[in-house]
C-alpha cells in the first residue's frame, strides 16, 4: 500500500500499479465504459487480490495497537541496553517518528572479543532468532559483478554492516520474551567483553 499527499505521485502510482494503463481504463467496467484502453507507461501488476484486501482491512483495525506495542518493545530494549558500552542502540531525532518495523543494534566490536556472526550464533543457541537488515548492495554478486563494486569503496557501509543485528520485535511479543533477549545480550557482552 502506498499513501501520499502529492497528487502528481498519486496519479503516477495509479497508472503504474496496473500495467501502465491509463486511469480512464477503469471506466470500461462502468456503464459509460468501453473495451478500449491505453497503456501510457511501462507499469507493473501491483493490484491486490480480494483476499489480500480483506486481510489488510482486518490488520488496519489493529494498526494502532500494533504500533503502540512496537514502541513499547523498542523503549524496553533501549532503556535496558543504552548504557552498555558493548551496544549502540538506535537513535531517533526528537522531531522524527519510526514504525519500529525493525530494532537494529550495533555491536561495539572494539570492546568485544566476538564478531557479529558469532554473537548471532550465540543468541540462536539461546533460542533467539535475529537477522541482519540489510546486506549492503555492493556485497551482492549482481551489483559486484555488474558494476564492479568493491568493499573498500564503501568503508562506512562495511563498518556498519559488520556490527548490525536486528533483534526480534513484533506486536505479540511478551515482556518476558523481550527481557529474555535483553538478558541474553547482557550475558554475552559480559562473557565476551575485552
Amino acid at each position: 500500500m502506498v499513501t501520499t499527499e502529492n497528487d502528481e505521485w498519486a496519479e503516477a502510482i495509479r497508472i503504474l500499479r496496473l500495467h501502465g494503463i491509463s486511469k480512464d481504463a477503469w471506466k470500461r467496467y462502468s456503464k459509460e465504459g468501453s473495451w478500449y484502453y491505453e497503456v501510457v507507461d511501462a507499469g507493473y501488476k501491483y493490484n491486490m487480490t480480494d483476499l489480500q484486501a480483506s486481510l489488510g482491512l482486518a490488520q488496519l483495525k489493529k494498526v494502532d495497537w500494533m504500533r503502540e506495542r512496537r514502541i513499547e518493545i523498542a523503549q524496553r530494549y533501549t532503556n535496558a541496553l543504552k548504557s552498555m558500552e558493548e551496544i549502540f542502540t538506535p537513535f531517533i531525532n526528537p522531531d522524527r517518528e519510526t514504525a519500529w518495523h525493525l530494532y537494529v543494534i550495533k555491536l561495539n566490536l572494539e570492546v568485544l572479543r566476538i564478531d557479529r556472526k558469532t554473537f548471532i550464533e550465540e543468541l540462536k543457541r539461546g533460542g533467539i532468532d535475529t537477522s541482519v537488515h540489510f546486506i549492503p548492495l555492493h556485497k551482492h554478486p549482481y551489483y559486484r559483478n555488474t558494476f564492479g563494486y568493491d568493499p573498500k569503496h564503501f568503508p562506512n557501509s562495511e563498518w556498519i554492516y559488520e556490527r548490525i543485528i536486528s533483534l526480534p520485535i513484533y506486536p505479540g511479543m511478551k515482556n518476558e520474551e523481550v527481557d529474555y533477549v535483553i538478558n541474553n545480550i547482557r550475558d554475552l557482552c559480559k562473557k565476551w567483553r575485552i
